[in-house]
């Protein structure tokens, strides 16, 4: 009963700690993402270009 107990408990801490991480990694493609876009159309153009010469 003890371990129904305890592993009742562990879910809510992992749920937190999904959640954190989840918000975090959000927070960095939201990131990643606005870079992409301000910098993303001429580094690509200019990349496929060089590997396709």
């Amino acid at each position: 009963m003890t371990e129904e107990m305890g592993s009742a408990g562990q879910p809510k801490g992992l749920l937190q700690q999904m959640e954190e991480l989840m918000a975090s990694l959000n927070a960095d493609l939201s990131a990643l993402d606005a870079d992409l876009q301000s910098t993303g159309s001429s580094s690509r153009g200019a990349g496929e270009e060089h590997e396709a010469g």
